[in-house]
């Protein structure tokens, strides 16, 4: 559609082609010539279906969160990580400080991270692994001693 945007006859027949079926049967029931230019269609278009928008999240909401009692780090770090991807704008600096103060005063990474602190978002990230890493054969060995022979 892109490169027939200045075009706006051939966008209002090229539009259907991008919709699934709920927003197909939407423009299929439109009444002939009730919209004129393709601005108008966008517009319609999205004021009908606003509810599938991505609404960006605050950065109070990253703030908030904090690894809860019995949360593994994988667990923790998934949902900290799909909350900072709903934000819109720059927050790794945050993101770098944030984590580390999320995580409860005893755990190793906490510590890991104030005593040898990251510098970027890959730093972060590869110290993450490494302690969930550490976290999964802790639970492996734990498993292990449960069983009876």
């Amino acid at each position: 559609m892109a490169v027939s945007s200045k075009d706006e006859a051939l966008m209002c027949k090229v539009f259907p082609s991008s919709l699934g079926p709920v927003a197909i049967r939407w423009f299929d029931n439109l009444k002939a010539d009730s919209i004129n230019p393709f601005k108008e269609l966008t517009q319609a278009f999205s004021s009908r279906f606003v509810t599938c928008r991505r609404v960006a999240k605050p950065l109070s909401s990253l703030l908030s969160l904090s690894m809860q009692e019995g949360e593994t780090l994988k667990a923790y770090s998934d949902r900290y990580w799909e909350m900072f991807n709903d934000m819109e704008g720059n927050f790794d600096a945050m993101a770098l400080d944030t984590f580390k103060l999320s995580l409860p005063t005893d755990h190793g990474l906490r510590t890991s991270l104030s005593g040898k602190p990251v510098t970027n978002m890959c730093q972060l990230i590869d110290r993450i692994e490494k302690y969930k890493r550490v976290e999964k054969n802790q639970q492996q060995g734990k498993a292990k001693d449960k069983v009876i022979p």
